[in-house]
Formats: C-alpha cells, structure tokens, sequence
C-alpha cells in the first residue's frame, strides 16, 4: 500500500471519465432555426416569429426561446432591435471574416507563426490562380496598387493597407470568393505585422519590387512563377519578422 501512495495521485488512472454534455432544449431550438436559415427557408431581412410563437412551435418555455434568439445573435445569424423584434441577418463574407478576426484576437494560442503557415498555403495558390484566371480588369486593379504603392513617400500605415489591398486583389482575381474571405480573415493580424516591417528601412522598396515580380508573372499567365515569387516574397517577409535588425 505505501508503495502505490509514494507515487502520488497524479500518476494513477482517473477514477472517472468527462461526462459528455447532453443538448440542452435552448441548444436544440438554435440548431433548428440555425438550420432553416443556411437552408433558405428563413431569409436575409425576414421577420423572426414572436417569442410566443416560437415558444408554441418547439414546445418549449418563452426564456428558453429567449435564450436561443441570444445565442443566435452572437453567432450573428440574427439581429435583434428594441422595439422590432428579431429578423434574420444578412451572412455575407464580412461576417465570416469578422468572427475569425475576433477569434484570433482573442485566441492566446494562435501566434503569428501559426498565422503565417496558413497565409502561406493560401497565397502561394492565390499566385498561381490567379495567373491562371486574371481577368484584364484585374490585372488593371492590381497595377493601380502597386503604381500608388510606388507614387510616392508614404508612412507605414498607408504602405501597409496598400500591401493588403494588393494581397486581397489576387484573391480577388482567382475568382473564388472563398479565398477573399479566408485571407480578410487574418488581415488584422497582418496589417499589425506590415506596419512593423514596413518601419524598417528598405522594406518599401523590397516590397514594391517584390510585388512587381509577382505581378509580372500574372500578367504573363504564369502559373509557377507566380507561385515561386510569392513564395519567395513570403519567405522574406517572414525572415523580416523573425529578425527585423537583420532584414533592415
């Protein structure tokens, strides 16, 4: 007996496993309207049935109903006016991108590193697309980019919303929506990051002519070398990052 109990109590098997957590009727009544909302049979801007009613056709208690309206407008699947009552929200990118931005700045386990991998992946197949599908109009937008990028001596701040802009327009140019929202969703977590690297002395100039390499390669409809130069691009901006004194 007295050998088990020098081990200490942290190295024996818990006596008892977690309990799983049961839906609760509110949690229940948020996955129903949830669902008639992603499947169209509640629309953008539609009137929300009273709290009554919707009390009536679940079966449930009016706090219950109440409870659930609250989950949904933090999930922004609804908004609620006093004196209006709640209607059905409008989910377009931006609100996709809002909740990842409040959930990295609020994440203590997401780091800039953890932000970079994923940026990564997403850019270099951002080039290559969009040397592959650029409309002329958007290769218009981007030279507009970078030529106000190039027009003249601009702080930090500014450089770094052109830097964004221009990253955001490959998105666009690839033509897939999805990857607009993806790369919004970490904007604010880079634009903190380019202001920090574009303070260091000819990191402008880098990044306007790294910018232009990338850009020339969608213009030709290469899909490798816009690839290999964003690659490039990203490797400097993160060595940029890691060691700012060396870099500058």
């Amino acid at each position: 007996m007295s050998a088990v109990n020098s081990q200490g109590a942290s190295s024996a098997r818990p006596a008892f496993s977690a309990l799983s957590r049961e839906p609760t009727l509110s949690d229940k009544v948020v996955s129903s309207i949830t669902e008639s909302i992603v499947s169209g049979r509640l629309e953008p801007g539609q009137r929300m049935p009273s709290e009554r009613e919707l009390a009536d056709q679940f079966g449930v208690s009016r706090t219950v109903v109440r409870e659930a309206i609250r989950s949904l407008v933090a999930l922004g699947l609804v908004v609620s006016q006093s004196g209006r009552g709640a209607q059905v929200a409008t989910i377009g990118p931006d609100a996709v991108s809002r909740s990842m931005s409040l959930f990295l700045r609020g994440s203590s386990s997401v780091d800039y590193a953890s932000v970079d991998e994923v940026r990564t992946t997403l850019e270099t197949r951002i080039a290559a697309l969009a040397a592959e599908r650029a409309t002329d109009e958007a290769v218009i937008e981007l030279n507009a980019v970078l030529k106000e990028m190039e027009s003249g001596k601009k702080g930090p701040d500014e450089i770094a919303r052109l830097d964004g802009a221009f990253h955001l327009g490959l998105a666009r140019a690839t033509g897939n929506d999805l990857f607009v929202v993806l790369l919004s969703s970490i904007e604010d977590v880079l634009l903190e990051v380019r202001r920090n690297a574009f303070g260091a002395p000819g990191m402008v100039d880098y990044a306007i002519g790294a910018h232009r390499q990338i850009l020339d390669r969608i213009e030709a409809h290469d899909a490798d070398g816009a690839r290999d130069a964003m690659h490039d691009h990203l490797g400097k901006s993160r060595s940029a990052w890691q060691n700012p004194a060396e870099e500058a």
